[in-house]
């Protein structure tokens, strides 16, 4: 696999949805937004954001659901079945529309089985490990797992998960052999990480952060191309590994034949947080990156990222499910 990254280009201009659009569908019962990943995952964080903001817009409640499973495929495809009526979304990701379709034989798929509506945040990895280890940068961690090869396990939210994939290719790319192990979650990994059971893990920046700042756990590198405002001394995996970037990115999808007036209403009100500094300010603390684009432009972002995991399904040769 050529090492390139796996950070897609986009343009985060303002979008030809006016306010008028938001009249377009009132919904008269409180909505479902699908978390397909546990609670307090970057997934779930998101989604109660989202929830807690968009309700008063839409004049309904909006309810977080956790449908956890099958690296985010089972949330996904509660909502790819629901019918198309705007009052059951999902919080999609990098995880349930780029990296599962790829490694998972799936019943549905999502490019057709659901429809993008807006592209929320993008987060970057983060790469944590036991504090008890001594291993304080990656190049510690790569001496470390070299001279143990095959007898260190890494944790991960799932098979097929953003966790696991993005570990999967941090370690492709250094040429390091530690066996995956995958868990319901993050969060659910994290007793193992504490108890020194796995090494380590990459996770998002928003579910790694409270264990981090408690100095639970030891972040020793980040997945973007630069520091992070919220870890400004932890350095640029890339730094190390040439030419790693990922960028998990989270939005708004619903069923296949969803109309397109409650595309058009739900992605105005999405624009609408994304136009608030005090919503800017509380994905900023999670780590996350606004990435406002049209439902259109969406549709083009997952499909090259779908395409870029793929390359590196290829290239490690992993196992379809």
């Amino acid at each position: 696999m050529r090492r390139r990254s796996l950070l897609p280009v986009l343009a985060a201009t303002a979008l030809p949805f006016g306010a008028s659009a938001q009249a377009g569908w009132v919904p008269d019962r409180p909505i479902r937004l699908v978390a397909p990943f546990a609670a307090g995952g970057a997934a779930d964080i998101l989604a109660r954001i989202v929830a807690e903001d968009l309700s008063p817009l839409l004049g309904q409640q909006v309810v977080v659901e956790n449908r956890t499973g099958a690296g985010g495929a089972v949330g996904t495809e509660s909502v790819a079945r629901a019918r198309p009526d705007g009052l059951t979304l999902l919080m999609a990701s990098q995880a349930t529309h780029g990296i599962v379709p790829n490694i998972t034989r799936l019943s549905f798929d999502p490019a057709t089985d659901t429809v993008p509506v807006a592209n929320l945040a993008g987060v970057p990895a983060v790469l944590i490990v036991n504090r008890d280890l001594p291993i304080t940068s990656f190049a510690e961690f790569a001496a470390y797992a070299r001279a143990r090869a095959g007898q260190l396990s890494y944790g991960s939210a799932g098979i097929g998960s953003s966790t696991h994939m993005t570990m999967a290719l941090l370690l492709h790319m250094a040429g390091l052999d530690v066996t995956h192990v995958p868990y319901r979650g993050t969060a659910l990994a994290m007793p193992d990480l504490l108890a020194g059971r796995i090494i380590g893990m990459t996770d998002t920046i928003t579910s790694a952060l409270p264990a981090i700042r408690d100095q639970r756990v030891r972040a020793i590198g980040v997945s973007s191309p630069a520091p992070l405002p919220v870890l400004p001394d932890v350095p640029p995996l890339g730094a190390d590994v040439p030419g790693y970037e990922v960028l998990n990115w989270y939005g708004l999808a619903g069923p296949r034949g969803l109309p397109a007036n409650i595309v058009t209403t739900l992605h105005a009100h999405m624009q609408t947080l994304l136009g608030r500094p005090a919503f800017l300010e509380r994905l900023a603390s999670q780590g996350a990156q606004p990435l406002p684009m049209s439902p259109e432009e969406f549709g083009t972002y997952i499909a090259r990222d779908r395409q870029q995991w793929a390359d590196l399904v290829r290239a490690t040769g992993m196992t379809v499910q």
